[in-house]
């Protein structure tokens, strides 16, 4: 009895208690601009939501989440990513010991705060980051592949190929799982070709706008217009296609008179229009034969009516002939 009475505690203490524990992880930051849909464990963010040491980030397909951490580091967090607060050590200061980020996939704007450039690591799945005081934008593919752009400021990666410096403004490095890596040079457009995505940064194409200090960054590193490039190349494409429609429209239009020149004599209660003055006349027709033929019969009765007289007066003088004769 007592034992069951143990599981029973057991079991209420991790009702009551469980979410409690599950969601007691210490808040690192909040968020400071949400757009469509952004969720944490918790479930959908808003701004000033908190978020805590080893919570997932997720943002939709068209998400955006702004996020300012205890030492004024900053993260943007774009269309379609998933990033882990992996490790948050404060230190009772302005400042941190260690923070460390997981990007697993999607698109990322960081801007350092006030720790020792040291503290601060970023995770891929190609290799490491290395922050200088720095200000960039990163890109995880699906594939794992990152890219990496400096804004300002210094930064490294380092993977299994080993590590790149970027010490000038727009410097790229192009890391694969694999170890292999590009040596750094000046994003342009061939950086989404390689990237296979003309959206893999948003923020320097201004696909996505950032606000404040996450937005304030006055270089795009010369993408700023393949947005409007993007809006501007299907117009062309869109006039050629336009007469493509009609041309099957106007197909079926060109078997139509066949069709209906074929179904009206098919039509039982159509009626065809050189029959009509036709059959008047084989009516009358008709009836003029049968006026006429009843008008010949009487005139062959009359005409043997007149040869029986004839015959009966002959017949009647022959025998007064005889008479006389015999007389």
């Amino acid at each position: 009895m007592s034992r069951f009475c143990g599981a029973i505690a057991a079991g209420v203490f991790a009702v009551l208690f469980g979410p409690i524990q599950a969601f007691s992880a210490e808040p690192v930051g909040q968020a400071t601009l949400i757009r469509t849909e952004v969720t944490g464990e918790t479930g959908p963010l808003v701004v000033r939501s908190p978020v805590h040491r080893d919570e997932r980030i997720r943002t939709s397909r068209s998400g955006l989440g702004q996020f300012i951490f205890k030492d004024g580091t900053k993260l943007a967090v774009g269309a379609g990513s998933t990033v882990v607060i992996d490790k948050f050590v404060y230190d009772d200061s302005a400042s941190v010991k260690r923070l460390s980020i997981k990007a697993a996939k999607g698109t990322f704007r960081w801007i350092s705060g006030n720790s020792a450039s040291s503290a601060y690591s970023i995770v891929t799945p190609a290799g490491t980051i290395g922050v200088r005081g720095t200000a960039f934008d990163f890109y995880v593919g699906p594939n794992g592949t990152t890219a990496i752009v400096l804004l300002n400021g210094s930064a490294s990666f380092c993977g299994p190929g080993g590590c790149r410096q970027l010490r000038q403004q727009c410097d790229c490095v192009i890391a694969t799982r694999g170890g292999r890596m590009t040596d750094p040079s000046q994003v342009d457009r061939s950086t989404l070709r390689t990237l296979s995505n003309p959206r893999a940064l948003p923020f320097l194409s201004g696909d996505q706008q950032l606000s404040g200090a996450l937005g304030g960054i006055r270089t795009s590193c010369g993408l700023a217009s393949l947005r409007q490039d993007r809006q501007d190349r299907p117009q062309p494409q869109q006039l050629q296609e336009r007469p493509s429609p009609q041309a099957p429209q106007q197909a079926p239009q060109a078997p139509q008179a066949p069709q209906a020149q074929q179904q009206s004599p098919d039509t039982p209660d159509t009626p065809d229009p050189p029959d009509k003055p036709g059959k008047p006349d084989r009516h009358h027709g008709h009836h003029d034969r049968d006026k006429h033929g009843r008008d010949h019969h009487d005139r062959d009765h009359r005409g043997h009516d007149r040869g029986d007289d004839d015959g009966d007066r002959d017949n009647r003088s022959n025998r007064e002939h005889r008479h006389r004769s015999d007389n």
